[in-house]
This record gives structure tokens, C-alpha cells and sequence, in this order.
């Protein structure tokens, strides 16, 4: 709950601080003496829009600054998940620069707008006409017949069941797709694997195969030339070595004659030997030389395999490819079979799935028992307010899959009028009426839920008498279990205030300024009074102030 309001430099609010009751705060005063400035002021902290024409002093900053009592809103969580020091008492601070640089703080922290915005919304729930009420949402209007159901721990059970359930089918559905994408990926290795076991390789065939090719290919010309060869060095009638065996005949006939004859003879004798072993591996190679156009084609089809898988790999031997085939083993040997643990998930999944369905169910009638006792309350209490023929009706309707809240989907359908055709709230329901309805569900749920400060504007329009009455009523009730600050100009609602501020104009220095005080019970009659017959107020109205506040 707000505990204070301090205002600084706002529009035409010099300086004021406000305490409010843990009650019921009302606020009333002159119009246009300033109150919707307070709202104004609200909505800074509220996280809303800041502009520079809203200083009252051009040369200095504003500063709003609430102070809130927030033991009972279970905040820590959100506190530790923006990184803010926790305390029971929060202090929240706006702050307007005469440049239009805005800053805000909660204890202290630097935060950003964002963040003051989800603070806020769960500490003040600010009710004008034509904003967009929670009322209208439909997650809220489940919210309030939980509460009237008694559903918080049937519902807290089941969704810690369903945050389980959804865990699993998510894991589920990452191990579905991990399975796909290791079975897609495991037939890729296979298929590459395939193609490396189909061609079988050796290291070392390659060079081994291309050699061969060379000899083969060439086999005619290594035939025609070594048999040329072999022909004109030995076989022909004029061959060479047998002129050279003529030329060793003669040498060897001198070869005494002269002293360096001996080792001349002896070299050409070697020679002649040499040439005779060389002329015999010509006649070997030549023989066996044979062209065979089979082996060719079968060598050259060997070798397209080889050279195939190494450009696929982009690889240059024999050698890289077994590495690749070896690699390509491990990885298809490291892919494991998901289907056992998907198979154990999804009985898991099914079996958790039938246990939320049997919770969803005792939640849905629950829900349904009581939708006819609310339904008719809330109508009493709109008859109360004025609004006789107005109409509220819960419809409950069962959606096709689960969610974190069972299977119903909640919706408050309304018709103002006699006759008229239920609709939602938000499509048929004036700023007024959207107010008195939600003062009247709020009223009726206000024991079950921790709803934030209620904070009501001109929810009194267009009433007045005994309406005004029982209306203050409702809200002194509501404030018994909840904070509630209202402004109003109804003296039947004012009188059931807690504490009661009042704002007035002032002027000073030839400008105006707005003024907030709490006021004492003697002031109140008179404002009370006021509000009555106006001002001053005559006796009869000063009379009747005293008997609606019961002094």
C-alpha cells in the first residue's frame, strides 16, 4: 500500500506530502482546485508520459516520490530479478529535469521505465473513467472467480504439474528434433561411408596403378624402340657389337706392342660387355611388353574411383582419404539412439497429461459452482449503485488444449440496459458503469485476492441520495480489507473516510498553487457541509453533515 506522496515542482503544486490511511482515503475539493493533479502526479510514478510544461518552476526538476508498504505483495522475486535491494518499505522516485530528461529510481536504483511500470502496476491500481481497467482482462476475471472458488491450492498444485508437463514435452521435442537431426546426419555418414567401403582403398595403390598406366599406354613405342634397339646393336649383319666384337679381335693382336695398349684394350673389353648386358634387358623389356587394352580400361576405372572420392574430399592421396574413412567411423559410431529415452518421455508426458486433466476438471467445476452466487450478488450490488437492470454473466468455456490454468477460458459478459445482449465488458460498458462494476466485483473478492492500492476517480458521476450512500458503504467495506483512495465530489461518500484530505487554490506571490491537508473532524463537517448546499453552507446543511458523520 502507499504510505506517502511527496510532490515537488509539479504543475501547480509547489511542495506537498500526503499520508494516506491503510484504509479508505478520500479526496475531495473545489473543482478545478487541483485534484486530478494528484492523479497527475501518480501517474509519473506509474511509469506514464513526462513533459516539461508540467513544472511548476522551469529552472528546477520535479521529483514525485511514493513510499510503499509492500510486505504483503510477494515482490522479493521481482526485486532480486532487476537486481534491487529489497526492503518493506520501497521507495519510488520520478524525477523531471527542465531539459526533459527523466530518471527514475526504486531505493535508490537506477531503473528504467519499463521496470517502474510492472513495479507500479502491482502496487496502484489506478481507476478512471475510459482507462483501460483490468476488469476488462480476461486472465483477471479468472483470477476473481478462483478466488471466490476457493481455487488457490487446488490451482497452485496443478501448475506445478503443468510446468512440469511442459518441461517434459519441451525436452521432448528437443530430443524429437535431435534424434531427426542425428538420423539425418548418421544416413549423411553412412551414404559418404558407403561410397569409401564401396572403392575399398590401399594405401599406396594409386602410385602403384598410375605407373602401370604409364607402361601400358606406352607399351607400343617401348616395344618398337628396344626391338629397334636390340635389332641394330645385335641382330643385324652389320650390328654393332659384332663390328665391336671385329675391333676387339685387333686391339687384342697389339695390345703388346705398346704399354698403354694393355688398360685401352681392357676398358674397350668392358664396354663390350656392357653393351652386350644392355642389348639383353632391351630384348627382355621388348619380349615382355605386351599391350592390353582390358587392363587399361580396368586400371583407368580404378583410378576414377580414387580420383572421384578426392575431389569430393578435397584431397590429393590415398593416404588423406583412409584418415577422412577413419574419421567418418568414429562420428557414426559416436551417434547414440534416442528412440528409448523419447519412447520413456512421451509415458511420462501421457501420464502427467491424465493427472491435469483430472485436476482441470475439478477446477472447471469449481468454477462453474460459483459463477451463479457471484453473478447474483454482483447484481444486488448494481441495483444498489443505480444500475437496476444491469446485468453480469460469467461464461465459462472450455478451450481444446491445456494451459497453465486448466482448460476453461473465463469471460464477463455484461448488459447495462434491460434487454440488451450480453457483450463484452469493454464493447458495451460506459466509463461509469466499467467503474461501479468493478467496485462491485472487486468489493465481493476483496478477502481472497491481494489486489494493490484501488485508487477510484468520478466513480460517483451521475449519482447521488441514497445511491451515494450505499456506494460509500461498498467502499468503506472494500477498504476493510484493502487500501482505497477515491476522489469524489459526493458528500455521502466522503463521509465514510478514513482520512480526509482536501485540496484547495491559493495565491501567493501573483501566482496560483494547489494545496492538499488532512482535515480535522470539525473541518470535515464543514467541508461536508459544503458539499451539501455550497458555500458557505447553510445551517440545515451543517446539521445534516453532522448526522451523516455520526457526530
Amino acid at each position: 500500500m502507499i504510505k506517502r506522496l511527496i510532490i515537488k515542482n509539479y504543475a501547480i503544486i509547489e511542495e506537498q506530502e500526503i499520508e494516506f490511511s491503510d484504509r479508505l482515503t478520500i479526496i475531495t475539493g473545489e473543482t478545478g482546485a487541483g485534484k486530478s493533479i494528484l492523479l497527475g502526479a501518480l501517474g509519473l510514478i506509474m511509469g506514464k508520459r513526462a513533459d516539461t510544461k508540467s513544472l511548476y518552476d522551469d529552472s528546477k526538476k520535479c521529483i514525485i516520490e511514493g513510499i510503499f508498504d509492500v510486505g504483503k505483495y510477494d515482490l522479493q522475486g521481482f526485486f532480486e530479478a532487476h537486481d534491487i535491494d529489497f526492503d518493506q518499505e520501497v521507495v519510488v522516485r520520478r524525477e523531471l529535469t527542465p531539459t526533459g530528461k527523466t530518471r527514475s529510481f526504486v531505493n535508490d536504483t537506477p531503473v528504467n521505465l519499463k521496470t517502474l511500470q510492472q513495479l507500479s502496476a502491482a502496487l496502484i491500481d489506478l481507476h478512471q473513467q475510459f482507462d483501460t481497467l483490468d476488469i476488462h482482462n480476461i486472465s483477471f476475471q479468472l483470477r476473481m472467480i478462483d478466488s471466490l472458488a476457493d481455487n488457490q491450492s487446488l490451482l497452485l498444485n496443478y501448475q506445478e504439474d503443468y510446468k512440469a508437463y511442459q518441461s517434459d514435452k519441451r525436452r521432448l521435442a528437443k530430443l524429437v528434433e535431435q534424434s531427426q537431426s542425428a538420423a539425418k546426419e548418421a544416413d549423411f555418414l553412412s551414404f559418404q561411408l558407403n561410397e569409401f567401403n564401396e572403392v575399398e582403398l590401399v594405401d599406396g595403390e594409386q602410385e602403384s596403378l598410375e605407373d602401370e598406366m604409364n607402361r601400358l599406354t606406352n607399351a607400343e613405342d617401348i616395344k618398337r624402340i628396344l626391338g629397334g634397339a636390340f635389332q641394330a646393336l645385335s641382330e643385324d649383319e652389320q650390328s654393332v657389337i659384332s663390328q665391336m666384337e671385329t675391333i676387339a679381335q685387333s686391339i687384342h693382336a697389339v695390345r703388346n706392342v705398346h704399354p698403354d695398349l694393355e688398360k685401352i684394350t681392357s676398358r674397350y673389353d668392358g664396354l663390350l660387355l656392357e653393351l652386350q648386358d644392355l642389348v639383353q634387358d632391351f630384348e627382355k623389356i621388348a619380349d615382355g611388353t605386351e599391350y592390353d587394352g582390358e587392363r587399361i580400361i580396368e586400371i583407368q576405372a580404378r583410378l576414377d574411383q580414387i580420383y572421384k572420392l578426392q575431389n569430393k574430399h578435397h584431397v590429393k592421396s590415398v593416404a588423406e582419404l583412409i584418415e577422412i574413412q577413419s574419421d567418418l567411423e568414429q562420428k557414426l559410431n559416436a551417434f547414440s539412439d534416442l528412440s528409448g529415452e523419447i519412447e520413456h518421455l512421451e509415458k511420462s508426458i501421457a501420464a502427467r497429461q491424465g493427472i491435469l486433466q483430472k485436476s482441470a476438471s475439478q477446477l472447471s467445476k469449481r468454477r462453474k459452482a460459483v459463477t451463479g452466487g457471484f453473478e447474483k450478488k454482483v447484481h444486488e450490488l448494481l441495483a444498489q449503485l443505480s444500475m437496476e437492470h444491469a446485468r453480469l454473466q460469467v461464461e465459462v468455456k472450455e478451450l481444446e488444449e491445456l494451459n497453465s490454468t486448466g482448460f476453461d477460458e473465463v469471460n464477463f459478459l455484461f448488459a447495462p440496459n434491460m434487454g440488451s445482449k450480453f457483450l463484452p465488458i469493454k464493447d458495451v460498458a460506459s466509463g461509469g458503469e466499467i467503474s461501479r462494476l468493478t467496485l462491485c466485483t472487486k468489493s465481493l473478492v476483496a478477502s481472497a485476492i491481494p489486489l494493490p492500492t484501488l485508487i477510484f476517480d468520478e466513480i460517483d458521476t451521475g449519482i447521488s441520495g441514497d445511491v451515494a450512500l450505499k456506494m460509500g458503504n461498498i467502499l468503506h467495506k472494500l477498504a476493510n480489507k484493502h487500501q482505497v483512495v477515491s476522489i469524489t465530489h459526493t458528500p455521502q461518500i466522503a463521509v465514510r473516510a478514513d482520512a480526509h484530505y482536501f485540496v484547495y487554490k491559493q495565491s501567493r506571490e501573483g501566482r496560483t498553487l494547489t494545496n492538499v491537508r488532512l482535515l480535522k473532524p470539525e473541518e470535515r463537517v464543514n467541508a461536508v457541509a459544503t458539499m451539501l448546499s455550497g458555500n458557505p453552507p447553510s445551517d440545515s446543511a451543517i446539521e445534516n453533515a453532522k448526522e451523516l458523520l455520526k457526530l
